[in-house]
């Protein structure tokens, strides 16, 4: 591998991380088999516990084979904005050691530290402060990989887990590799991994000592490049995570919505939490997007672009309203809802100066059955408004989303 640039590469993965963020918010569920996910009727398990990984629980498995295989695991649902909150916390300290972070998951990224060795020392030491760091500032676990390309250091971080950390120094890569089971590469997948079987390669030391061109012509320009793994070869950069496109939200739900009253209730709390999320990244939107999957998994999308940017829960739910006439939701079933909005910029931009009051026209457009949890139609300025919304982040930041929010959510859980 000589002639390439040398790096530093760490991937690092938060260990069972919505099942340990659930026993962090609750001590009591500490050594007990937890697992995360969707209702018994049509969900997948999200995150599970290692308590109950022992019992064969998986991530991606259905709720109901967990149920079968741990029948006295505690089953939680998903709470996204919780994990959201931790995960942003603990991409913050990644951040502290390199702007390289590209970020794979909610829970998992990989780094490029070769610049920062000069100011925080060798990799492995970085991933010690990395791993210190998060344990002490979030009570949560990273496992890391130390190694010199993305392959290997996710590989090396795999094999450490739960809370380890593990180094594969440059140069011994193949020999790390060669003991391996074979699917442990990128893009053997059962297909792959029978074709292999039946050529005699069951690990990838084995996959390493056939000919690239064999494995061209069994597979393509696949096979060169998994020739290329199994060497330890991986040319492929860390590349930071770009500058959203669009910020939204959407939630898939355990039983249908057949009431449009329901649709409305849960556009409303959607509309409230994509208005967090822009307002936490400093954005408006102007363009509002609504999707709706019905029962049969048909998807369609409307889409309205207002003239200028809002980051106002109020001012989207009331897009997404107009844009809900034009589906088909409280006729067909509905299995999934999502807001987004999209021609994103930074807070003042894209806004017209606006010092008079804007009549907010909730109740103009709808009757008040329609409107749920609006609020008075007064008239109110938008500095105001922006004011009342930052003063509504602060509460929830301090209280959780149930320190204040709209009338028509007090009843749900």
């Amino acid at each position: 591998m000589s002639g390439r640039p040398h790096r530093d590469i760490l991937h690092l993965d938060l260990d069972a991380f919505y099942a340990s963020v659930e026993v962090l918010d609750d001590p009591s569920l500490e050594g007990k088999p937890v697992i995360v996910g969707g209702s018994e009727r049509r969900g997948v398990v999200c995150a599970a516990s290692y308590e109950a990984r022992k019992f064969g629980v998986h991530s991606a498995q259905p709720t109901a084979t967990a149920k079968r295989l741990c029948p006295r695991g505690i089953f939680l649902p998903v709470r996204m904005e919780r994990y959201r909150k931790l995960s942003d916390r603990v991409f913050e300290i990644f951040r502290r050691f390199t702007p390289l972070v590209e970020a794979l998951s909610i829970d998992e990224a990989f780094l490029d530290v070769t610049a920062s060795t000069r100011l925080f020392g060798e990799a492995e030491r970085i991933a010690r402060k990395i791993k210190t760091c998060v344990r002490e500032e979030t009570e949560l676990t990273v496992s890391a990989g130390v190694a010199g390309n993305k392959l290997v250091a996710k590989i090396a971080s795999d094999l450490g887990k739960p809370d380890g950390l593990m180094v594969v120094p440059r140069g011994t890569e193949r020999k790390f590799l060669a003991p391996l089971p074979v699917g442990r590469l990128w893009g053997v997948g059962k297909v792959t991994r029978e074709a292999l079987r039946r050529m005699g390669v069951a690990t990838i030391g084995d996959l390493s000592g056939i000919p690239s061109e064999v494995l061209a012509k069994k597979f393509g320009r696949h096979g060169v490049l998994l020739h290329e793994l199994s060497r330890g070869i991986d040319e492929r950069e860390v590349v930071p995570e770009q500058e959203a496109k669009s910020i939204g939200h959407e939630d898939t739900y355990p039983e249908d919505l057949v009431n449009v009253n329901d649709v409305q209730k849960e556009l409303l709390s959607l509309a409230g939490r994509v208005a967090e999320r822009l307002r936490r990244q400093g954005v408006k939107g102007r363009t509002i997007t609504l999707k709706v999957k019905y029962h049969d998994f048909t998807l369609i999308t409307r889409a309205v672009t207002l003239d200028r940017g809002t980051d106002d829960g109020g001012e989207i739910y009331r897009g997404v309203l107009e844009l809900l006439r034009k589906t088909e939701a409280g006729k067909r079933p509905v299995r999934l809802l999502g807001i987004s909005l999209s021609h994103l910029s930074s807070g003042g931009e894209g806004s017209k100066a606006q010092e008079s009051p804007e009549q907010l026209p909730l109740f103009k457009s709808h009757p008040p059955e329609r409107a749920v949890g609006g609020a008075a139609g007064l008239p109110v300025s938008r500095e105001k408004k922006e004011k009342l919304n930052r003063t509504v982040d602060r509460i929830r930041e301090r209280f959780g989303k149930k320190g204040i929010r709209p009338a028509a959510l007090l009843d749900e859980e």
